[in-house]
Order: structure tokens, then sequence, then C-alpha cells
């Protein structure tokens, strides 16, 4: 089973662009695989749009960046949990831990 944090970002968002700098490192650290999705690169987010949908069916309430947490990310996914929005390296890493102790 894979086990991904998804990002969902866009090429002009400056928190999206800040978060960057460490947010895959965090989460490979926590062992889990990373995806980066940003809404501009139209192939990619074909492939992980059916996820943000089951999340966010209007894109309304959904932060820039989005992180999703979920199982099998490529075929019959599970959406574990989320964080939105930009923190810092720590706390991020902290958001992470607390969706993946609830799913264990």
């Amino acid at each position: 089973m894979t086990r991904a944090v998804i990002k969902f970002s866009s090429e002009d968002c400056g928190v999206c662009h800040k978060m960057s700098f460490y947010d895959q490192k965090v989460v490979e650290e926590l062992g889990l695989e990373f995806v980066s999705v940003k809404m501009q690169d139209t192939a990619t987010y074909r492939k992980y749009r059916k996820i943000l949908l089951a999340q966010y069916p209007d894109k309304a309430d959904m932060g820039w960046p989005t992180y999703l947490i979920c199982d099998n990310p490529d075929s019959d996914f599970k959406i574990l949990g989320e964080v939105k929005g930009g923190h810092p390296k720590g706390e991020f890493r902290s958001r992470l831990q607390e969706v993946m102790a609830a799913t264990n």
C-alpha cells in the first residue's frame, strides 16, 4: 500500500512557493511519498483531480497549498486527512504527524 501526501498548489502562490523549500523533505522524513500537483500542470492535475474533488467538490474551502494525505493515490484512494495553508517547518511536521497518528 502506498501512503502519500499530495500537495495541490499554484505557481503564482507565494505561500505555496515558501512551503516548497521544506515540505517534500518533511514528508519524506516521515516515510511518505510526496506528490506535487501544480494547478497549471494540466497532465498531473488531471491525474489527481479526482482526489481533490472528493475532498473539495467545488474547491471552495481548500487552502493554498492544500496537502491531502491518502492511501493508494494512483488507484482506489482513501483520503486520511489534510493540512491546509502555510506553516513553519516544525508545525507542518506536527500537523502531518497528528493526521498519521489519528489513522493508525
